[in-house]
């Protein structure tokens, strides 16, 4: 009872974003199977991090006891490998789909991927507590933190992804929609690894707003573009 009250604790928050999002798309909504596909693949993301994460540290390996080092681990070894790792799926497997025909669908894709994501990384956290009340405290802290983000984060780089679907070229918007995401997964990554907790605090914080404030925004601005607006 205990396990599988842990494991409705990873999955159920992805799994009601992503349904969220899903449901927002209000004039053609994607293929089931297509969404299953790119949870699954964010899933699959993560081990794409952590090999990434083992190559990394063989160039880069910041002094994280200095506030520079910190920021370099925030955001090149942990921000940038786990954005680049859900990019690559979303480029490679849903961003050439002949489904892929609004601007919303790219914010749909990237969040399945993201969540995806953030289930197995609260799957990996939750389960490697010493015991079972410290995993539910893990588990329902990154329930309001570390999955929102990942959705925003996931829902910034899909914004860009949908701009770069339907314009050229669309190398940039597809750049941009990755360094957003990092900046901002580093930004949060940075303060919470602060050790001075007021910052800590209120820099993750500010960093988890904005980024859920633009992600609404992005939401009804490709709600507002779409082709299939009558």
């Amino acid at each position: 009872m205990e396990t599988f009250k842990l494991l409705a604790l990873c999955i159920g928050p992805g799994l009601a974003i992503g349904i969220y999002v899903f449901w927002r798309d209000k004039f053609d909504r994607e293929p089931l199977r297509l969404m299953i596909h790119c949870f699954v693949l964010g899933v699959l993301s993560v081990g794409v991090t952590l090999l990434l994460s083992k190559l990394l540290k063989i160039v880069v390996s910041p002094n994280t006891q200095s506030v520079g080092g910190l920021a370099i681990y925030a955001f090149i070894n942990v921000a940038l490998v786990e954005e680049l790792s859900k990019f690559l799926f979303l480029r490679s497997f849903a961003f050439n789909k002949k489904e892929f025909n609004e601007p919303y669908d790219g914010i749909t894709y990237s969040v399945m991927i993201g969540m995806g994501f953030a289930t197995m990384e609260n799957v990996l956290y939750v389960f490697n507590q010493e015991t079972y009340h410290l995993s539910m405290y893990v588990g329902i802290i990154r329930m309001f933190t570390a999955v929102p983000a990942h959705a925003a984060m996931a829902v910034m780089m899909g914004y860009y992804a949908g701009m770069a679907k339907f314009n050229k070229p669309n190398f940039s918007f597809l750049l941009m929609g990755l360094t957003a995401a990092v900046i901002f997964h580093g930004a949060y990554d940075f303060f919470l690894m602060l050790k001075s907790y007021p910052f800590m605090f209120i820099g993750g914080l500010v960093s988890l707003v904005v980024c859920i404030w633009f992600s609404f925004k992005a939401i009804r601005l490709h709600q507002q573009v779409s082709p299939f607006v009558k």
